[in-house]
């Protein structure tokens, strides 16, 4: 077998280091969904000025989680966060040029590899409630959860931080 061979069969043999994770809830009778891959930190510098999630530009957003990109689907009109999303599919992407304040990002293209991003089909970003975590979070963990009859929240949370955002079903 050729070398070029070889490596196609190892790519396709190959599985994510960061396994694939899911969470859902129903509020006010629809679901929301979201599938993603959950990186761990390993040791490894994560939101430092020269960590894993880059400042310096190198990828403009993060892809909310590794492999690729998170998909969101939502069974109702949605407001996350003071941004309208109308029910249907998407992909979720965070602005983290302050590790301090991150930014959410829907975008409406979907079933993409995590690290193809276009600004052009954002719906739209918003800011992200943040909090120091507990202790240190090793695997990345997205959260949908309910805190009311008709609203909910999403939360990130990684190493030291906890990003969150309040979602309501119209």
């Amino acid at each position: 077998m050729c070398a070029a061979a070889l490596a196609a069969a190892s790519i396709a043999g190959a599985q994510y280091v960061s396994p694939p994770a899911q969470t859902s809830v129903t509020i006010g009778g629809k679901t929301l969904s979201i599938h993603y891959s959950a990186p761990s930190v390993h040791g490894r510098d994560i939101f430092s000025p020269h960590g894993l999630i880059s400042h310096d530009g190198t990828y403009p957003v993060w892809r909310a989680g590794a492999n690729d990109a998170t998909a969101f689907h939502t069974d109702a009109d949605l407001d996350v966060g003071g941004l309208a999303v109308p029910k249907g599919d998407y992909t979720l992407f965070v602005l983290i040029s302050d590790p301090d304040h991150w930014k959410l990002i829907v975008n409406k293209q979907t079933h993409q590899w995590g690290l193809t991003y276009n600004q052009g089909q954002d719906l739209g970003r918003v800011n992200m409630t943040m909090s120091k975590a507990a202790s240190k979070i090793e695997t990345f963990k997205i959260t949908l959860s309910s805190t009311g009859a008709k609203t909910g929240k999403l939360e990130m949370a990684w190493d030291n931080y906890v990003a969150s955002v309040p979602i309501t079903v119209k």
